[in-house]
């Protein structure tokens, strides 16, 4: 993922799925800027305590994470933006068309929305965490293939 150093989350209330998401991508890309941000975020709200519960079960904390509101200085540094629906999608690209080309679902190669497990239970939180999990390994698998076959190709070039 050598050409996508910031990376953005968003969902609508920057309290479930987007922190989520923002932690599991952290375990794949230390080394990488993540960032999440809500179209109607909660501002200044942490993570749903359900959210923080259930990734402290797989040994990630999210207790630390605080809402805040999209914004163009957001979208205009992000190298790549991971939306939960196609409906988010369609709203980001609409508002700034810079992102187009650069914002795509989490489930994009699953062909799936992520749910918004907010005010539900706890399975849908597990839920919402599979599928963001699921997506985002998918996502890893693609961009570890573009980086195989660049090295490969400039292999070739020498």
């Amino acid at each position: 993922m050598e050409a996508f150093d910031n990376l953005l989350v968003v969902c609508v209330g920057n309290i479930c799925r987007s922190p989520m998401a923002a932690a599991i991508l952290t375990e794949y890309y230390p080394e990488k800027y993540i960032d999440s941000a809500g179209l109607s975020a909660l501002v200044d709200q942490g993570a749903d305590p359900k959210a923080v519960s259930l990734m402290a079960t797989y040994q990630i904390d999210i207790g630390a994470h605080v809402a805040k509101q999209i914004n163009t200085a957001l979208v205009s540094q992000a190298d790549l933006i991971f939306t939960m629906s196609t409906g988010q999608t369609k709203w980001l690209e609409s508002r700034w068309p810079h992102c187009r080309g650069k914002t795509f679902r989490v489930g994009h190669w699953l062909d799936k929305d992520i749910i918004d497990p907010y005010q539900q239970d706890d399975r849908a939180f597990e839920k919402s965490r599979q599928d963001i999990a699921d997506g985002l390994k998918q996502w890893h698998k693609k961009m570890q293939e573009v980086t195989a076959i660049k090295a490969l190709r400039m292999s070739e070039c020498y």
